[in-house]
């Protein structure tokens, strides 16, 4: 058995779990999440924990599935509790962003402003015009939306421009000397 897949998903005050064929329904204060539970895996409630067993134990195809399903419902339950974050800063002259509405407006040295929509269930925070806060219940979600503005304008390896995590630390690359 997986030794991620072993561990009981502690269950905090406040969040509701419901364990269905299939799926298991997280319900907190910051929301509610349904999620998927891959098949072969069932999911047993007991004294304020959640915990992950696989429907026949020696059967060796379901092992990769077992701390799998037991990472995406800690997850869940962590998401509807506290919900999750990503940072990302703007480098560069004339670079921004602000929001409008359901969009952010990017301005990142183009020749327009490039309009990204905010998915459902996804919040977008600006701070000072170059620093986004992305957050929500979705730790999958809110990690794609992270790396599509990303995707923006990658970091430059050269000039150090572009849409970047917080705290990533990029590898500076000197440009061709005239020698």
């Amino acid at each position: 058995m997986s030794r991620v897949g072993k561990k009981p998903i502690p269950i905090p005050s406040g969040v509701k779990v419901h364990v269905g064929s299939g799926s298991v329904d997280v319900e907190g204060p910051k929301g509610k999440r349904q999620q998927l539970v891959p098949p072969g895996i069932r999911f047993e409630e007991k004294d304020g924990t959640l915990t992950a067993y696989p429907v026949r134990e020696n059967d060796k195809s379901l092992r990769k599935f077992h701390g799998l399903a037991r990472s995406l419902v800690a997850n869940a339950v962590h998401g509807v509790e506290k919900g999750f974050a990503k940072e990302l800063d703007i480098v560069g002259i004339g670079y921004r962003a602000e929001v409008a509405g359901k969009q952010v407006l990017f301005s990142l040295g183009y020749s327009h402003v490039i309009n990204f929509d905010i998915p459902t269930g996804i919040d977008v925070a600006i701070e000072k015009q170059t620093h986004v806060t992305v957050s929500g219940i979705d730790r999958q979600q809110v990690g794609q939306v992270a790396a599509d503005i990303r995707a923006l304008r990658k970091p430059d390896p050269y000039k150090q421009k572009g849409v970047r995590y917080t705290g990533e630390v990029l590898k500076k690359k000197v440009g061709k000397t005239g020698a």
